[in-house]
């Protein structure tokens, strides 16, 4: 195992115990850790008892349901999810990327497209600090409604301390509203800021995006009225933006 992912740790859901060998004996080449489960009981195990850095989850498994799973695991923590499914229609990809996974890849794909996918989701989902920056630029903060956000930290708290969790895309999605407040930002700009670059024109997984970010808003702040959509456009964050540290 490489001395670069030594850390991180991945969990394969999958009822098809080829394929979980196929994608254990690759990633483990590629220098990550694998752990295998090939039902959501022995999922929800290994995810409490080894605490993986991200899921590959398979929805459409006997024995239990991989799109409850994937709720079940978005409400108690922040774990990274892609999931695998073979099943690749526009609904069946926003009903993935609605219940909270990071990533949405249609079966049968290439090793190396998913491995892509990997690295970018947790490449987005890693809260530590870049070695560099001085620590005047790692505490650059925004305070706008009812949020403290700490971009360098991937940190987002409510006026009252308490912390939101939110997904790497979520984060992201936020960080370049906040970037350009009281601009419209289209869907296009979206997928570009927010580094997606597997959705088209038909595809709604942009504005389930903006959704999931609102709910997370929703219990400190009028979300609907803080993230605006702007019909035939897209959509604006309408908020004064107080900075404070050095950019």
């Amino acid at each position: 195992m490489s001395a670069t992912h030594a850390q991180e740790r991945l969990l394969i859901v999958d009822d098809d115990q080829a394929l979980r060998e196929t994608l254990a004996d690759f990633f483990e080449m590629e220098g990550y850790g694998t752990l295998q489960a090939g039902n959501v009981a022995e999922a929800r195990l290994c995810l409490n008892r080894d605490n993986p850095d991200l899921l590959l989850l398979d929805i459409n498994m006997p024995g239990g349901d991989g799109l409850s799973f994937a709720t079940e695991v978005r409400t108690s923590r922040a774990t990274p999810i892609i999931i695998l499914s073979g099943k690749g229609s526009m609904i069946d990809r926003v009903v993935g990327l609605e219940v909270g996974a990071d990533d949405y890849v249609a079966k049968p794909f290439e090793l190396r497209e998913l491995l892509a996918r990997v690295r970018a989701v947790l490449r987005r989902s890693r809260t530590t600090v870049p070695a560099g920056p001085a620590a005047e630029d790692q505490d650059r903060t925004a305070r706008f409604a009812a949020f403290v956000l700490i971009p360098s930290r991937r940190q987002l708290t409510a006026a009252n301390g308490e912390g939101i969790e939110l997904t790497g895309a979520e984060f992201n999605l936020l960080a370049a509203f906040v970037e350009r407040p009281n601009r419209i930002l289209t869907r296009d700009a979206i997928a570009d800021l927010t580094r997606r670059d597997d959705w088209d024109a038909f595809d709604r997984s942009i504005d389930t995006l903006v959704s999931r970010l609102r709910r997370k808003l929703a219990p400190f702040a009028d979300a609907s009225q803080l993230i605006q959509t702007v019909r035939g456009e897209g959509y604006v964050l309408a908020a004064e933006i107080r900075w404070s540290g050095r950019a």
